[in-house]
């Protein structure tokens, strides 16, 4: 008979150099108390597998059958037919197979956590005990005890060693265990019920002060206060749970447009703040001697023409002089106070530099909207797991309320139609000759849409070009103010209806070319869409910046171009509403009443979008001739939010091919950023360093250029103190000199091209740690058809 073979069990003692257990709070402090635990139980299993194989061989030595006999496994023939039932057994306690399975082994686990973390300042090393005062491997951990110890013990277990562990700790360990909420509510509960006669055994053994209990209650108070500020801090944000409903019953893609408005509708008011507080604000309290104002009508809600002429809502309003200084506003240049001013505001520079300044802090929320965008939407690695993870990880089980799991349940089937539809569109293929076909057909649609945005650009200019005629011959003539403002209003009401027509017949084009993707159906939208209003935008600063408007003699040439933006603001607005109202509205009635059919319109997000993209680029344009406009378009946002919303939920419904807008808050950010910000950017730098300023009115009334302001308030500074030279040095050769300009944009691509390149290396190393996790899967394979063939091995010797 052969001898049996001995075996040693190391228990392995976590012996830092630091001595400390890492926080409970960790992220990774979780996974490597899985860690242990797997270790533990493999070498327990592995142990008590190798006692009671020798125990059968020295009782059966030459009974092979016994020993598949003595473990019988349900289901071995049809799941694993050459594996024997020491190999299923083994296959059982596999980590991937023992951790989850239960609440008693998450409970043991960190109750031997919780004992660790209690001991370890008070317990020596193992390596230094004698062998009889070692721990015993029962009590070292509670699943593989054979007494089965209940999950009431377990847990009677884990709460006392809770309540040996300080608060912060006790809180932390409560917060890192895998546990439901149920669970975690019924330790806190059982946690206070043995604190209680707890305190009161210590208040009866030494009774506290009364400062000691009122500073925890105090603590608990604020604690609770805390609490429920940051539980309020969701329905804060501003239409929380309309995004919410909106996001579970029409999915990503058209939420996207609703965050897109948010988005915009932040930036008009960081800019109207800045301009209001520095600009608008000011000199309302020091208004300028101007004319009488006109009577209101009405009309100028339309034109922004009469009343709102000599007003803050324009340029000319604004004064060239120094705000609070006496000898500025005095009729009589001689009678003024011999001190200066305490506060000396100038109104001209102030003008500038809040414009300037509103423009760069949007410069750089932008760059960060767009970097944190392109950091949630295009992830480094692959996306092939989403479906698993929105399946057995969506919920969220805080959610009680009955209408909150009503939206979530929406939310979630919602996001898998999406998910289910890219996959399904991924796996289609399409032969050579329909590639061609598709091409041919991509390529006669590109030509028309093209062919049409000529047409349109080339009508727009003669059609300006006619009205500017039409306009000088009103005014030559001595027609009426009401007649003449209507008369404005001809231009923007031609361009809002080409603007509203168009995508229309890009919609057609689009049926007729059929794409098989929506994500790429739309992208094709907004760029025909984009293309076109771009370019006529394009045309129309080209004639505001060759002073084609028709002003009166008392009106600065930067006035009439705002009023030109306010009446394009409008108008576009106008149209909006009245495309949401034949658009949506009549056309689902049609559907219903006239066809009788169960059928609905889609939300259009490409025309929806580039039609907030366009008015922006109008908002943007104007700040410099109407620092008031941001204020107009707030308010536009405003309506259009809660009447797109309402006009969605009551008109139209989800769309036909579900499709997941994950890169679309990306590519939307991106369009407002480099056509419509950088071409409002560019247009007025060339206005600010170029273009003359009017003569007669307006805060930069004789200078050559609005750049002059800047370099002319340097210079009386400079003369005025000596001793801020360096200030006039700095201006110089930083501001003027282009160089430093040249200097940040360098540093800037080469930030980007480091990001890249970091990006790159990641996902480098992402695939090398996906292939090792291919290879790791095939070693356990190995090791189990090993493991296996060692085990027949003893079988056929014994």
């Amino acid at each position: 008979m052969s001898e049996p073979s001995s075996f040693t069990l190391h228990v392995s003692e976590d012996t830092d150099s630091d001595g400390q257990e890492p926080s409970p709070d960790n992220e990774g402090a979780l996974h490597a108390s899985f860690h242990q635990l797997i270790q533990e139980q493999s070498s327990l299993v592995e142990a008590s597998l190798e006692l009671e194989m020798q125990a059968r061989g020295r009782e059966h030595p030459a009974s092979p059958d016994a020993c598949a006999a003595a473990w019988p496994e349900p289901g071995q023939g049809t799941q694993h037919p050459g594996y024997s039932s020491a190999s299923l057994r083994i296959l059982a306690n596999m980590p991937s197979r023992t951790i989850g399975r239960s609440r008693g082994a998450i409970i043991s686990q960190y109750y031997n956590r919780t004992a660790r973390l209690r001991r370890q300042s008070s317990r020596p090393p193992l390596q230094q005990l004698c062998r009889a005062a070692r721990p015993s491997l029962r009590q070292y951990d509670l699943e593989t005890d054979p007494t089965r110890a209940t999950l009431e013990d377990k847990r009677s277990l884990l709460v006392k060693e809770l309540l040996s562990l300080s608060p912060s700790q006790r809180s932390h360990m409560l917060l890192t265990v895998p546990l439901s909420l149920a669970e975690k509510r019924t330790l806190r509960q059982e946690l206070s019920g043995q604190r209680g006669p707890l305190r009161q055994l210590a208040q009866h053994r030494a009774p506290s002060s009364p400062c000691g209990w009122s500073k925890d209650y105090i603590v608990f108070g604020c604690r609770g206060l805390w609490y429920r500020l940051l539980s309020l801090l969701p329905a804060a944000q501003p239409w929380h749970y309309a995004l919410k409903q909106i996001g579970g019953r029409f999915g990503s893609s058209v939420l996207s447009y609703f965050l897109f408005l948010k988005t915009l509708l932040m930036f008009n008011i960081i800019s109207f703040l800045i301009l209001l507080v520095f600009v608008v604000a000011l000199q309302a309290a020091y208004p300028p001697a101007s004319a009488s104002p006109q009577p209101f009508t009405g009309l100028e809600l339309l034109t922004g023409t009469g009343y709102f002429t000599h007003s803050l809502l324009y340029y000319g309003y604004y004064s060239n002089v120094t705000l609070n200084d006496p000898c500025a506003s005095s009729p009589n240049g001689s009678v003024c106070p011999l001190t200066a001013p305490p506060l000396p505001y100038n109104m001209p520079l102030a003008y500038v530099f809040s414009v300037g300044v509103s423009f760069l802090i949007t410069c750089v929320l932008l760059v960060y909207s767009m970097s944190r965008s392109f950091g949630e939407s295009y992830r480094v690695g692959s996306s092939t797991g989403d479906l698993a993870i929105k399946v057995f990880c969506a919920w969220d089980f805080k959610v009680i309320q009955r209408r909150s799991v009503k939206l979530q349940h929406e939310n979630i089937r919602t996001q898998l139609k999406e998910l289910l539809a890219e996959q399904q569109s991924r796996s289609r293929s399409l032969s050579l000759c329909q590639r061609l076909g598709h091409s041919a057909v991509l390529l006669l649609a590109w030509a028309l849409s093209l062919s049409t945005v000529l047409g349109c650009v080339l009508a727009v200019h003669y059609f300006s070009e006619h009205m500017h005629a039409v306009q000088q011959d009103h005014r030559a003539w001595g027609s009426g103010e009401q007649q003449q403002e209507a008369i404005l209003l001809v231009l923007p009401l031609v361009v809002s209806l080409l603007n509203t027509l168009m995508p229309h017949l890009y919609n057609l084009l689009a049926m007729w070319e059929k794409q098989d993707s929506p994500v790429a159906q739309v992208y094709v939208a907004i760029s025909r869409n984009l293309i076109l209003k771009m370019v006529v935008l394009g045309l129309l600063c080209y004639q505001w910046l060759s002073r084609r408007v028709v002003c009166s003699t008392e009106e600065c040439w930067e006035t009439c171009v705002g009023q030109d933006l306010y009446r394009f603001v409008v108008m576009d607005f106008i149209f909006t509403l009245l495309d949401t109202l034949f658009g949506e509205l009549v056309w689902r009635l049609i559907l219903e009443k006239r066809l009788k059919r169960k059928q609905r319109p889609e939300f259009d997000i490409a025309r929806n979008v580039l039609e907030l993209i366009y008015g922006q680029t109008l908002t943007w344009l104007g700040v410099l001739f109407a620092p008031l406009l941001p204020a107009v378009q707030m308010l536009k946002l405003l309506l259009l939010f809660y009447i797109k919303k309402t006009s969605l939920m009551q008109n139209c419904q989800s769309p036909s091919k579900p499709w997941q807008a994950s890169h679309m808050s990306t590519v939307f950010i991106t369009l407002l950023c480099f056509p419509s910000f950088l071409g409002a950017a560019i247009f007025l730098s060339y206005t600010i360093w170029s273009v003359r300023p009017s003569e007669t009115c307006g805060p930069f009334q004789g200078l050559e250029t609005i750049y002059k302001s800047g370099k002319t308030w340097v210079q009386v500074l400079e003369k005025s103190n000596p001793n801020i030279t360096w200030f006039a040095w700095v201006h110089q050769y930083l501001v003027e000199n282009p160089f430093l300009l040249f200097f940040v944009s360098g540093v800037l691509l080469a930030v980007i091209y480091f990001n890249i390149q970091v990006v790159r290396g990641q996902r480098r190393i992402i695939r090398l740690l996906k292939e090792q996790i291919a290879n790791e899967g095939e070693d356990k394979i190995f090791l189990i058809q090993k493991l296996h063939s060692v085990y027949e091995q003893r079988e056929r010797r014994a």
